[in-house]
């Protein structure tokens, strides 16, 4: 049956049914002098755990919340509205806020993707991570599918020393987990450079130019989402109000050590793709002056009985040699003689 709207009919507007908030929560867990509290608990009921205790925290994980499930942990955690539209908003620049006891680290997240040397496809994967801590909280929301942090718990858990510093103790870990894999991806993208330069300094070997191309386009989208972020771990490592323990802070300031050093490394990763591109557009041009002079030359050499044939070919009838019974033989022998001589010249002029 067809459906038909009359002139006084309006379409009613489709209502979202809400998603619960617990099918974006990863963990939720409570934290007692850096041990875990055994048992499930819900956000509310873990910070009322927490705050019924009077010490300890909470460290709540989400996985792309929408802005429904991100307004009710808000609302449970005293965040901020505009730390929630950072939370929901996705392609941020890496930066580092305050809202008074709470903090917000926005961090990019990268993988390197495998793939063959010469495909023009995606090699740098970057998603997402945004982290409130607050006096007895910690929640990190993760945007994309390779930013997990399920190993940063486990190992944290482990060593209950380091997680007795409380939340701050966490946005080390989780800073610390990032600038590794930071590490981790330059160091695969400096083997496909490897190989690549490799390849364009190898006699004869064939250039594709557009894999380079691609390789560098992949390496600036790397820079955007490392560089920025070195500005926040200084201020995390070096500013003293900041609501972290010292002993945090040192940690953060090693963890910014080693982002210097591998935004360093990106930084040369770029200035060796352009020089790569020069030198990979230099031999296409000497190969294809190569190809030029071999062309050239086997055109001269053809060209020596093309106009030979072309002359015997007017049809005069007093033309030299044409009555002669040696006459074909000897136009043979001359196209033989010069074709042989231009080629042996080409040749030894490595035109040929």
């Amino acid at each position: 049956m067809s459906s038909f709207r009359g002139p006084g009919r309006t379409t009613q507007p489709r209502q979202r049914i809400p998603v619960p908030t617990a099918r974006a929560i990863v963990d939720c867990a409570v934290y007692v002098e850096g041990k875990r509290l055994p048992g499930r608990f819900t956000h509310r009921q873990a910070l009322e755990e927490v705050r019924d205790r009077g010490t300890g925290f909470v460290w709540v994980g989400l996985h792309d919340p929408d802005r429904t499930q991100m307004a009710d942990i808000a609302s449970t955690f005293g965040l901020h509205q505009l730390a929630v539209e950072n939370a929901v908003q996705t392609h941020q620049r890496p930066k580092l806020e305050r809202y008074d006891d709470l903090l917000l680290l926005v961090l990019r997240t990268v993988s390197y993707v495998e793939h063959e040397l010469h495909s023009v496809s995606e090699i740098v994967e970057t998603g997402e991570i945004v982290v409130f801590t607050g006096p007895d909280f910690v929640v990190a929301v993760r945007h994309g599918e390779h930013s997990g942090l399920a190993e940063v718990r486990s190992a944290l858990e482990e060593t209950p020393a380091q997680l007795s510093l409380g939340p701050g103790a966490v946005l080390h870990a989780i800073a610390d987990r990032v600038v590794d894999s930071y590490i981790e991806v330059a160091q695969s993208v400096e083997n496909d450079i490897d190989e690549m330069e490799e390849e364009v300094f190898t006699p004869r070997s064939k250039i594709t130019v557009e894999s380079i191309y691609q390789l560098k386009r992949e390496v600036v989208e790397l820079r955007r989402a490392v560089n920025p972020l070195a500005a926040s771990l200084q201020l995390l490592g070096h500013k003293p109000d900041l609501p972290l323990p010292k002993e945090v802070r040192r940690y953060l300031r090693d963890v910014a050590e080693h982002h210097t050093t591998v935004a360093e490394r990106i930084n040369d990763f770029d200035e060796a793709l352009s020089a790569l591109i020069s030198a990979a557009l230099a031999k296409i041009g000497v190969q294809q002056n190569t190809d030029m002079r071999k062309i050239s030359a086997w055109v001269a050499i053809a060209a020596v009985p093309t106009m030979i044939a072309g002359i015997y070919g007017m049809n005069f009838d007093h033309m030299w040699e044409l009555h002669q019974v040696w006459g074909y033989p000897a136009v043979w022998l001359v196209i033989i003689i010069v074709c042989t001589g231009l080629y042996l010249n080409f040749h030894r002029n490595k035109w040929l």
